[in-house]
């Protein structure tokens, strides 16, 4: 696609404020793939105010009405699906496959749920001699991370959308591409104008701008953990709502009567899926002392197989990141069973597949979240430790747990301080509600939860 060199506010691309742009690299080449505005204040602020004088009209439009146009966006994204993909491919660099299976596929579908959810929702409810209306937020800012790019501003302006909400976004400075797509396929939709806003920019200063706009009512932010502190402390101190999607170190927890093989094999393609740039990825493998051996084995020889299948991580700082924490795993005594330092390519932000054995949980391998492909095998004693090391970190974004018995995967899953857990493989659910406990965030996406985010409660007594 050819990137745009304005704003899309208010129903149009409008020149920025500002001179100055930011540069999108590919990746896996480190060549420039487009350039757009970074965007200031002041562009934050005609966007916000252009949210806020189309607020009351689209608030007042009957929920059907909000689904028609939820409808043609998605199908709007269905007509892009290839350039979307394509775009994605392009600055964030995964592969093309991916980028079409999971990167285009999944807003599509989240788009859809959000359209039927619009039409279906009940906005209104009797509670005794009560009248209980749920009306829109207001004005939502939204910000966006570049790991799932498109998807992550599905799951926020759809809801919002489908609330009543109107909507100010400002993607990630590293995949605004795919942002200005989705722009594209608002305004296809006939969604009418000011009620989805696109601003472009540096999070220090068109995301903190948003963040502190008095006229934005709600900020929905997915990102990490210190970022999202701070955007809570700022919306805290204007009393305004938030919703953050924020860090993860998520335990896939194979119990002893588990098929070993399969959990194991799963459990690495679930780290190395999006080169390891996933929230909720299982980077912890909690395994038995009595299976700890081969699953070591079986772990290192399905990483070894995804040395060339995978993308670069996002930028040359997150591949730094990364690599700090590889070498940070061997200087604490960790054993490197696969993977390690060495780059797979001579050029592009390539890391490769690694794999820890003999991981405690103390080391910070096991504690922090790296955003790379990089596993870490931890053994425990009986299912009470092992509960004990999955529970032991400030997160609780989501997690795994494997057993022979669904009962006993259950029954162990529902001990676990994390938002979401998959039973022996549970495949992803776009109407699940999806966020965390602890320093893992406030609030869900997904389904009604993430629809309830952008909704305030009114009650009439009778």
């Amino acid at each position: 696609m050819k990137a745009h060199d304005g704003m899309y506010i208010d129903g149009a691309w409008r020149p920025a404020a500002g001179s100055d742009t930011i540069e999108v690299l590919n990746p896996v080449d480190e060549q420039v793939v487009g350039r757009v505005p970074a965007g200031t204040a002041e562009d934050v602020d005609h966007a916000v105010r252009a949210a806020r004088a189309a607020l009351p009209a689209w608030a007042a439009t009957p929920p059907t009405e909000r689904a028609a146009r939820l409808s043609a966006l998605r199908d709007g994204l269905v007509a892009r699906q290839d350039e979307i993909a394509e775009t994605v491919t392009a600055e964030l660099g995964s592969p093309l496959k991916f980028s079409q299976n999971v990167h285009a596929a999944v807003p599509i579908a989240v788009a859809g749920s959000y359209a039927e959810l619009a039409a279906t929702y009940a906005f209104e409810e009797k509670a005794g001699n009560s009248t209980v209306h749920l009306e829109p937020v207001g004005v939502v800012g939204a910000i966006t991370p570049w790991n799932y790019p498109l998807h992550q501003i599905v799951a926020k302006v759809a809801p919002a959308l489908a609330a009543g909400c109107t909507v100010v976004l400002k993607p990630a400075e590293d995949t605004p591409l795919v942002a200005q797509l989705f722009a594209e396929a608002v305004h296809e939709a006939g969604v009418p104008a000011g009620v989805f806003n696109l601003v472009t920019g540096l999070g220090p200063v068109a995301g903190q701008a948003l963040a502190e706009h008095p006229d934005v009512d709600l900020v929905s932010f997915t990102g990490s953990t210190a970022v999202g502190r701070q955007i809570g402390a700022t919306a805290g101190a204007a009393i305004k709502k938030v919703a953050l999607e924020l860090g993860g170190k998520s335990a896939n927890v194979i119990l002893p009567s588990a098929d070993l093989a399969k959990a194991v094999n799963v459990g690495v393609a679930n780290v190395m899926s999006n080169s390891g740039q996933t929230c909720s990825a299982w980077t912890r493998m909690l395994v038995h002392r009595d299976q700890y051996e081969e699953a070591v084995e079986l772990a290192a020889t399905a990483a070894a197989k995804y040395g060339d299948r995978i993308g670069p991580v996002v930028n040359a700082k997150q591949q730094a990141r990364v690599r700090s924490y590889i070498d940070k795993g061997v200087a604490e005594g960790a054993r490197l069973v696969a993977g390690g330092l060495e780059s797979p390519r001579e050029q592009g932000y390539f890391v490769s597949p690694t794999v820890f054995a003999d991981v405690t949980p103390d080391m910070t391998i096991a504690q922090e979240e790296i955003f790379g492909p990089v596993l870490s095998i931890l053994r425990y004693e009986d299912e009470e430790d092992a509960l004990r090391i999955a529970n032991g970190t400030v997160y609780g974004l989501a997690g795994a747990v494997w057993a022979g018995d669904q009962a006993e995967a259950v029954a162990f899953a529902r001990r676990l301080e994390t938002g979401q857990v998959d039973i022996n493989g549970g495949r992803f659910n776009p109407l699940a509600p999806f966020g965390g406990y602890k320093q893992s965030g406030v609030g869900r996406e997904l389904g009604t939860h993430g629809l309830s985010e952008y909704l305030q409660t009114k009650s009439l007594q009778f």
